[in-house]
């Protein structure tokens, strides 16, 4: 038996608690139905008998208390939401006890910005980690020890877990039922829950937000050149010139202060506006591709399929059903 504990904490998103504790529950159900026992004894563990949530629309009653919880083999982390800071400080009573069940044995799991409480505990320093795309910026500057992996699904790392935003966790769920069980359960239960299994990156859900909160004028200043002309080819020397900075000191402030090269910068601009525009416009790929700044067609391909996990003409047609033929 598998004891599975989905935490419940204030400010949790209520389908991140409900949708594990059916998965594991549904599990259970594949297996009698298959003749074997049942694997998981999962239970909802709060801070308190009820927690409210979404300004009071929902109320978990919860099956037990974390202090009457000795030991647990999995512990579910759900996602939060709101002000994050706020969200830790109302649930830093969580912190002990998950570092505790850490280190008697248990593994941990993190679902989207559940991440947040999890990097809380320390337990990810030094480790990889996965979390929700929009809220990579705020993850590095509250948790610098920990290595945030980029368009990540899932991170697995020492029996700590994490996975990427939203619907992710669905993803990291399918792997732990596959690691626990094995691949026909998981895969019964990806068609029960009509989840894709396998699915490796949210790299084409991700939106590039450059990093702007920093104070470094001059790198400011320069975001806002290569935002501001994404037809143009633009070298780290005309960037140099504009800042009145040498080369080396602009490249270092550049990746310190937005967390990418000034190369990968303008990649992931010139790459975002080229998803734009194959959501709303009829544009053929080659003239999104000279509109973005680039001529040679199997560089824009390769660069777009690295930033977003698809190539330009499967983006075009996952997200613009009006253009679905290439």
């Amino acid at each position: 038996m598998k004891n599975v504990a989905i935490l419940v904490p204030e400010t949790a998103v209520i389908e991140a608690i409900a949708d594990p504790n059916y998965m594991f529950k549904a599990v259970n159900q594949f297996l009698l139905a298959s003749g074997r026992p049942v694997l998981f004894d999962v239970k909802t563990v709060g801070l308190t008998n009820d927690v409210k949530l979404d300004n009071s629309l929902f109320t978990v009653h919860t099956d037990k208390l974390i202090d009457e919880v000795k030991q647990t083999d999995l512990v579910i982390i759900p996602a939060l939401s709101g002000d994050l800071s706020k969200a830790i400080e109302m649930n830093k009573d969580f912190i002990p006890w998950i570092i505790n069940q850490y280190k008697n044995g248990a593994e941990i799991a993190s679902l989207c910005i559940g991440s947040f409480l999890l990097a809380s505990t320390g337990l990810l320093d030094g480790k990889k980690c996965s979390s929700h795309w929009n809220s990579a910026n705020e993850f590095r500057a509250m948790f610098p020890n920990v290595e945030l992996v980029d368009g990540a699904i899932i991170t697995e790392e020492q029996g700590i877990y994490s996975s990427g935003g939203a619907n992710s966790y669905w993803s990291l769920l399918l792997y732990l039922v596959e690691k626990y069980t094995d691949r026909d359960t998981a895969i019964l239960a990806s068609k029960f829950f009509a989840v894709d299994i396998d699915r490796d990156s949210q790299a084409a859900f991700m939106m590039f937000q450059g990093q702007k909160d920093h104070n470094d004028v001059e790198i400011l200043k320069a975001q806002h050149f290569i935002e501001d002309n994404i037809q143009e080819k633009i070298t780290v020397y005309e960037l140099a010139n504009l800042t009145a900075l040498g080369r080396r000191s602009l490249e270092r402030r550049f990746k310190k202060a937005t967390n990418n090269s000034i190369v990968e910068y303008i990649q992931r601009v010139k790459i975002e506006a080229a998803k734009r525009s194959f959501e709303s416009s009829r544009k053929n790929i080659t003239e999104v591709m000279y509109d973005v700044g680039y001529t040679d067609t199997k560089a824009f391909r390769d660069v777009f399929k690295k930033v977003t996990g698809l190539t330009p003409i499967e983006y075009r047609n996952k997200y613009n059903k009006q253009n679905s033929i290439a």
